[in-house]
């Protein structure tokens, strides 16, 4: 289907997107989100802000950013301003202190020009010292008193890499959502699903899947609204192959939603349609996806950091 008849059928049909429960926060997103990162590091500010808004219109409504966007809060903000009360809006803290976290917090809502946002993760937690994000003036416990200061709804983590960090804090800590990374191919190289999801799901904590089409390298993304690098939206494999990818994520146990950065307003109708007629893979489909992310790992690497 072109782009042109995917555009057309999005607008014509003005149906909810699907929803789920976000674990024990008890919010009911739609399976897919948006990733500002690209708008933040590659648009202009009023693309930006259309793409946004377009999206809130679309039923996309989890929004997903960070401090280390570029303008992605700044743009944001134009539209929280008006819109704050329609979206369930997400950002994050890179810092395992706890003090730092919450400073960094209280910027990010002077940015996004609002008094709270839903849910604040501890960033990258992979590239984090685990001990310092657990201790009593760690990271985690920074946003735990920002949310009694009513800073934030909820508090959770992200983690791209070393998938025994996510474990420990699962097991030793009280989160109510977490963001990882999950696609077919880095399976074979972090397997967040057997190391990390077992554990969110017994403790009916909230999963977010990102980096389902492999990511952006080095969050590098080009105005053509591909990503740069080798390890990227699956290189060159088609538009069948990221839509599987996506029911690949969608169909783990436990994820709620997709998180995806989203360039261009072309892409963002093309998820849309896809997360509407979503199916859960087939047992035949996954095994096939399986052994072909297993040779695309071989070729990436551990492209998003050490596994240990």
């Amino acid at each position: 289907m072109s782009i042109t008849a995917v555009s057309e059928r999005v607008a014509a049909v003005p149906e909810m997107l699907p929803r789920r429960v976000l674990g024990k926060t008890g919010e009911r997103v739609p399976i897919l989100g948006l990733g500002t990162g690209p708008g933040g590091m590659g648009m202009e500010d009023s693309n930006a802000i259309a793409l946004y808004n377009r999206a809130i219109d679309l039923g996309v409504t989890y929004l997903d950013t960070a401090p280390g966007y570029g303008r992605a809060q700044v743009q944001l903000g134009k539209v929280m301003r008006r819109r704050r009360d329609e979206v369930f809006l997400v950002t994050k803290t890179a810092a395992s202190n706890g003090g730092q976290a919450l400073r960094i917090l209280e910027q990010s809502l002077r940015d996004l020009q609002t008094e709270q946002v839903d849910l604040t993760f501890v960033h990258s937690l992979g590239d984090l010292d685990v001990d310092e994000v657990l201790a009593p003036d760690g990271s985690l416990a920074g946003l735990r008193q920002a949310q009694r200061q009513g800073l934030t709804r909820y508090v959770g983590f992200s983690s791209h890499n070393a998938p025994w960090k996510a474990a420990r804090v699962l097991r030793e800590a009280e989160v109510d959502a977490i963001m990882l990374a999950f696609n077919f191919a880095d399976r074979h190289t972090y397997n967040f699903e057997q190391e990390a999801l077992p554990l969110a799901v017994e403790r009916n904590v909230g999963v977010a899947a990102m980096k389902v089409y492999g990511g952006a390298e080095a969050m590098r993304y080009e105005t053509s609204g591909r990503e740069k690098g080798r390890p990227s939206a699956l290189g060159a494999l088609g538009h069948h192959d990221h839509e599987i990818a996506l029911r690949y994520a969608l169909s783990l146990p436990g994820a709620a939603l997709a998180v995806i950065g989203m360039y261009a307003g072309e892409e963002l109708l093309q998820n849309i349609e896809w997360v509407r007629r979503y199916l859960p893979l087939a047992s035949a489909e996954e095994r096939d996806l399986l052994s072909l992310g297993r040779r695309i790992a071989a070729d990436w690497g551990p492209h998003y950091g050490s596994t240990q």
